[in-house]
């Protein structure tokens, strides 16, 4: 494999990570407001 091919590889391998960890970040601090959302609008249209 040449250094370049290494290189790209490399920097798709921590883009994929960064961008793993940025998820798992957005969703723990937005995930409890989502579902509170989501309970409010599934009861609204079941009537309860």
């Amino acid at each position: 494999m040449r250094h370049n091919q290494h290189c790209n590889v490399t920097g798709w391998v921590l883009i994929t990570l960064m961008t793993a960890g940025l998820v798992i970040i957005i969703w723990g601090l937005a995930g409890p407001a989502l579902s509170g959302v989501f309970q409010q609008a599934i009861a609204r249209v079941s009537g309860i």
